[in-house]
């Protein structure tokens, strides 16, 4: 925390009140109905709400007990309390008129109390000590005028009951010392001394401009004089045995000669800095001296900022020294100004004494002031420089923000008293002028003195409620005129014109042109073109933004609104003024539909992104406005209910959100996508909780424009600093390199976890693998590799390695699975340059380097995924002249999954469907099966098969029956029973019932063998076994046996049931697929109907673009596959479901889906055909978008390449005739190289979209079991 405004001091001559505590320094203060409790300038330790809110008046501390006591109405008697065990009355006396001042003494013998305008302090003296029989008598201290101030003077031992010395000011300027010089006398205190503060205060060069009548006073204890000189003594001489050159300070050396004789320390100052101290001896003695009273010093240059108001009541300043102990180094001064100001200040002995001229005798530490009732909303301006802060009865301080290393984060600039309810408010010239929307009239308000005045308002009346005040682009920055607009729920506008006086801020248009008085008037209204009613609608978030002009009206333009519907559609707005012709244009900019119903809160930032709360206040989501993308979800306790959003953003358009709640605010931070783990794109990084210092809930929240957050609880606020801990537990979890940043900047922090990554982190080198830039990767390797030879802690390591940007940026790829033809002569020879050194060489070495070496832009765990990255690069470069490209990137991602497995037991999360893509649109899939398999030595179940989804991937129906019967026998051979049902489903599946027949013939320890050879030995082509099978079946799904009972549907030729059991009761989507392709191929119409009712349904309503493109290839509608990476699923459907939360999510739409599209489009006829019909604006949003992803992820190279690099489609001429034209010439380059599949199609699905007609089944001819036994090793 950097700066507390507690509230505002009421203006009461006993608001504060100081005490020394256990070694702790207490200061108590009153602000309205609120107890404030402090330790130091920031640490408030305590607030404490009264029930009584017409306010308090008093408060005091005991330094003996720790305990506070409040008053909250002045009244005619007198009475007083034992609190002991409980709060008891004891004695009480009526008075003629209300007590204005009451104080005891240290040891509570004494009691002096006056009246209003009272000339008498009535000193009362307790005559017996029981609580059973309390008396008092009491004596008058007269004096001349009005008495001011009373202060008991601190005793030097507590034990001495008998010291008493009582201070008073009264209206005549003069301060009379009070003193028992006769403990055992009737009269009690007696005057013993007067000093005249008007007379103390002569300065040496008068000057009538600098000349005040009004004189302030405090006093220094003289325990606390004399620990602070020996503290500057202490300082000196440790100065003076570290110079050189010794400098003797006469100003020390005359206070180290003060304080031999420990006086007590009464200081007089005016409003200009004029001081004078004086010293007094012997306080209480009958005989006093002429030296008892002596002059210490008479210095100037000591200035409080005194309050210059005009009202007389304001004007006062109370003085209170906090005592800090005998060893305290600074005397700590409490300057109470009436105007509703508190000044911590602290000023060392030496420096505030010395006659010599001081720059600075004090230096201010804290500033507290505020408001004395709740507040209700805070505003700020377009750069955050200024806020307005506002309580339940519309009493407004604008603040500013102060920089330097002062811990006072706000000044206040101005207050404003406004008598008509305000709905909203805007602040323009950084809080110089106000502007105020109210039910029926806007209002201008100067703030540039305080009070704020009232320049002008204007009456307007229009339909629907007012839901909005948002101020519109100008043509030019620098202009007077400003323009606000104001929406209401009915769609309807109004916009006022404001003319600004020029300043110091703004540009004169005419620079010859008189000063100009602020004005308001009425422009224009307008109306929105939407359908539908706007339940909500609040102004962009501009915190952090510079102001910027603009005359256009188009969706480039930046957003000045945002709005909501009750069905969840989010609106972002712009508009465009016409000044001349008194019009004003508004245009939405985007469209999301979130399908959150009746959604209750939303705000929206100027980087495009929006933050909504759900109608329970409990869920938040954030969305990205342009691509109308689901970023962040995320739900709450019930009992943390969403208040408040807002937005602010770094230097380089980075977005921060604070979410509110009645109790904490919690900050999230943009991050990298991530489509490798799928990591959040948002994270928290701190919580800020309200609680440990005030009970009262948040009233409103905002961000500053430095980056520290406001934010008002009751009648304080708090100002948060963006320092961050790197050792907090949320931030150790964003995997920061605390190796490199022990407490980091909140700017930096949103910078490295979503700025641009270095060249050598794992996710950069996997998106490399993925957009086909091999000899980038290995490049990147070799750099690394040699930049780390000489590397030692603390270097700089270049996020480039040295590497040029154009080495990234290419305009053709080479494909390692392409012929020699393909490739041409310069890069077969560019390839066996490279090979010429060994990669898995440099590799070893390097993995070697990155376990001794901690690289300054990795976390540890970072550093760990690149050590596996770079094992995984160096264990498929052995492949990569056997193999293609898509086996290349599959391979990379397999290899780095069973390391992570191997690493993580715990690990079990299959390969994802974009490997599987890659597999299934390999060519070099035998090699692939091979290596796949050595994976499980030889061994692979089908757990090992799903995981590395190698039925969804195998293309060749031979291949695909060969792999299925290895996990058939590997199922069989798993256990050492050898149980025939682990195996049943794989051979009934393959229609080998015989080999089937076979196995539990040898299974003679099984107690269901009988029966099940029986069973098995029948003609299932029969009606009757057909139904003894189904039995079993249903009977099986009653045990829960469901991989067994998938099995006997196949037993009965039911090949849709076991489907559904796979599908449904075993959740085995992998499973089903493969037992379909397996049994009746991949032309079947079970497989058909799979993929068409379930597959395509789920990966339209999840956004999985790489399932649904696998599925429509598998249909043989290979153009829907090309067409499934760009367009919405659901639009693709004949009846598609509605797109769910996870659909809308940034994770539906990989940047790998641009490479697929790029390898599949001029594929095939059918491709190509499905590419033709994609609007190309479409395809260029598809671009931007995926260069927006690559953005985002922190490959800012690779976007790069993408947008220079694309090659769009020819559009085709309009031919003459109605003959189609040829899509092949829409391909710049490799035209002849496209499959015809028109022609032929493959899929007996073509048939429903004209292509053809399905192929006949050939009738399957069960082998002898005896013949396939000696697979098993009998």
């Amino acid at each position: 925390m950097r700066a507390i405004l507690p509230g505002k001091p009421q203006a009461r001559l006993q608001a504060i009140s100081t005490a020394q505590w256990e070694g702790l320094r207490l200061v108590a203060y009153i602000s309205g109905n609120v107890l404030m409790i402090l330790g130091g300038p920031s640490d408030l330790i305590q607030t404490i709400y009264h029930e009584d809110r017409h306010g308090l008046i008093a408060v005091t501390i005991d330094e003996l007990t720790g305990k506070l006591a409040v008053s909250s109405s002045r009244s005619n008697l007198l009475r007083l309390f034992q609190t002991a065990t409980e709060d008891v009355e004891i004695w009480s006396r009526e008075l003629p008129r209300p007590v204005k001042l009451a104080s005891f003494s240290h040891d509570a013998s004494l009691i002096a109390t006056t009246g209003r305008y009272d000339r008498l302090i009535k000193l009362w003296r307790r005559q017996s000590s029981g609580a059973d029989d309390t008396r008092f008598d009491y004596t008058y201290l007269p004096h001349p005028t009005a008495v001011t101030a009373i202060n008991w003077r601190s005793p030097h031992n507590r034990e001495q009951a008998l010291n008493h010395t009582l201070y008073s000011t009264c209206a005549d300027q003069k301060i009379r010392i009070w003193a028992m010089m006769n403990p055992h006398g009737v009269q009690g205190l007696q005057l013993w001394a007067e000093i005249d503060m008007q007379a103390s205060i002569q300065p040496r060069q008068p000057n009538p401009e600098l000349l005040s009548q009004d004189r302030f006073a405090f006093f220094i204890d003289s325990q606390e004089f004399v620990g602070a000189t020996e503290t500057a003594v202490e300082r000196a001489n440790k100065l003076r045995a570290a110079s050189t050159a010794p400098e003797e300070h006469h100003a020390l050396q005359h206070l180290v000669e003060i304080a031999r004789s420990s006086p007590e320390i009464c200081v007089v100052l005016d409003r200009h800095g004029h001081m004078s101290a004086w010293g007094l001896e012997n306080v209480g003695c009958k005989t006093r001296k002429p030296t008892d009273i002596f002059n210490l010093a008479h210095v100037e240059n000591f200035r409080l900022a005194f309050s210059e108001t005009s009202t007389m009541a304001n004007r006062n300043t109370q003085l209170v020294t906090l005592r800090g102990g005998r060893h305290h180094a600074l005397v700590t001064l409490l300057a109470h100004h009436f105007d509703g100001r508190i000044v911590w200040a602290d000023c060392r002995l030496d420096e505030l004494f010395d006659p010599c001229p001081q720059p600075k005798r004090i230096c201010t530490k804290s500033l507290w002031m505020g408001h004395d009732r709740p507040i209700k909303k805070i505003i700020r301006s377009a750069s955050g420089k200024a806020v307005m802060s506002r309580t339940d009865d519309d009493d407004a301080l604008v603040w500013r923000q102060a920089y330097g290393n002062s811990d006072v984060g706000l000044n206040a600039y101005s207050s404003l008293d406004c008598s008509e309810p305000i709905l909203r408010s805007w602040l323009l010239r950084e809080g110089e002028f106000v502007v105020n929307l109210h039910h029926h009239t806007i209002s201008l308000w100067d703030a540039r003195r305080s009070p704020a005045s009232k320049m002008g308002s204007v009456p307007f009346d229009i339909e629907g409620r007012l839901i909005c005040l948002v101020r519109l682009p100008e043509a030019k920055v620098e202009t007077l005129m400003t323009h606000l607009a104001a929406v209401t729920t009915r769609k309807r506008g109004i916009v006022w014109e404001i003319v600004l006086p020029s300043g110091s801020q703004v540009i004169s248009e005419v620079q010859s042109a008189p000063a100009l008085a602020p004005s308001i008037k009425q422009l224009c209204t307008f109306g929105l073109d939407v359908e539908e009613d706007l339940d909500f609608m609040q102004s962009v978030d501009p915190a952090g933004s510079a102001t910027w002009a603009s005359s256009s009206l188009d969706t480039f333009a930046r957003d000045i609104a945002l709005s909501y519907s009750s069905e969840g559609k989010l609106r972002s707005w712009t508009a465009a003024l016409h000044a001349d012709e008194s019009t004003a244009d508004w245009l939405v900019t985007s469209t999301v539909d979130t399908g959150i119903d009746n959604p209750s809160l939303a705000s929206a930032s100027s980087t495009r992104k929006a933050a909504l709360a759900d109608a329970s206040r409990t869920g938040l989501t954030i969305w990205d406005m342009r691509s109308g993308q689901l970023e962040h979800k995320d739900q709450y306790d019930e009992v943390d209910k969403i208040q408040d959003l807002d937005w602010s953003s770094t230097p380089d358009d980075q977005a921060l959100l604070a979410v509110g709640f009645p109790h904490k605010v919690i900050i999230l931070t943009q991050m990298r996508y991530d489509y490798m783990s799928t990591g959040p794109a948002w994270a928290r990084i701190r919580e800020i909780y309200i609680k440990d210092f005030t009970p009262h809930p948040i009233g409103d929240s905002t961000w500053l424009g430095s980056g520290n957050l406001l934010i008002g609880a009751g009648n304080q606020l708090f100002v948060y600093d963006k320092t961050v801990d790197s050792s907090d537990d949320m931030v150790s979890d964003l995997a920061v390199p605390v190796h490199q940043h022990g407490r980091l900047n909140l700017f930096d922090l949103v910078t490295f976890l979503n700025g641009p990554l270095p060249v050598f982190h794992p996710q950069f080198l996997s998106q490399c693998i993925l957009a086909g830039k091999h000899r980038q990767v290995q490049k990147i390797i070799r750099s690394l590799h040699k930049a780390l030879i000489f590397f030692t802690d603390g270097d700089e390591l270049d996020n480039l390695l040295s590497l040029s940007p154009e080495d990234f940026i290419e305009s053709r790829q080479v494909n390692f699975g392409a012929g020699k033809e393909e490739l041409g002569a310069n890069s077969i020879s560019s390839l066996a340059e490279e090979a010429e050194v060994d990669l898995e060489d440099v590799a070893a070495s390097l993995n070697e380097s990155l376990t001794k070496i901690s690289l300054p832009q990795l976390s540890s765990r970072q550093q760990m995924h690149l050590v596996d990255m770079v094992e995984c690069i160096s264990t498929v470069e052995k492949h990569r002249r056997s193999v293609d490209e898509n086996a290349i990137r599959y391979l990379l991602f397999f290899r780095q999954h069973m390391i992570r497995k191997a690493q993580v037991p715990s690990y079990r999360v299959d390969i994802t469907y974009r490997e599987i893509v890659w597999a299934f649109h390999s060519t070099s899939q035998d090699i692939l099966i091979d290596l796949v398999s050595r994976q499980f030595q030889g061994r692979m179940l089908w757990e090992h098969a799903k995981e590395c989804g190698l039925f969804m991937w195998i293309a060749g129906p031979d291949a695909l029956r060969a792999q299925f019967e290895i996990i058939a026998r590997n199922e069989y051979t798993k256990t050492d029973e050898k149980n025939p049902i682990d195996c049943s489903l794989y051979y009934l599946a393959l229609r080998k019932k015989n080999v089937l027949v076979g196995l539990w013939r040898m299974a003679g320890w099984n107690r269901e063998q009988a029966s099940t050879q029986r069973l098995l030995s029948n003609n299932f082509q029969e009606a009757r076994w057909k139904t003894a099978a189904l039995k079993n079946a249903y009977a099986l799904l009653g045990r829960r046996r469901f991989t067994y009972a998938a099995a006997f549907f196949l037993l009965a030729g039911n090949l849709q049931d076991a489907v559904n059991v796979c599908l449904h009761q075993l959740q085995d989507l992998q499973l089903a697929v493969a037992v379909a392709r397996v049994y009746e191929g991949d032309d079947g119409l079970v497989l058909c109907r799979l993929l068409e009712d379930k597959v395509l349904p789920q990966a339209a309503s999840e956004g999985n673009r790489w399932l649904a493109t696998w599925a429509f290839w598998m249909l043989g509608k290979r153009d829907m596959a090309v067409r499934s990476l760009i367009s919405p699923l659901h639009t693709l459907l004949d009846s598609g479901p509605a797109p769910s939360m996870e659909a809308k999510s940034y994770l539906a739409n990989d940047p790998a889906l641009v490479v697929l599209y790029q390898q599949l489009r001029g594929k095939t006829l059918q491709t190509l055909k499905g590419a033709s019909r994609i609007p190309p604006k479409d395809e260029w949003e598809f671009v931007i978008q995926n260069a927006r992803l690559y953005d985002r992820m922190g490959c800012d190279l690779l976007a790069l390449d993408l947008v220079r690099n694309w090659e769009f489609l020819v559009q085709p001429e309009e031919l003459p005739t109605k003959e189609a034209p040829d899509t092949r010439k829409m391909l710049r380059r490799r035209s002849s190289l496209v499959v015809d599949d028109v022609s032929n199609p493959k899929s007996p699905t073509g048939m429903k979209s004209g292509l053809g007609k399905p192929a006949r089944q050939k009738v399957f001819e069960e082998p002898e079991a005896n013949s396939l036994l000696d697979n098993f090793g009998f």
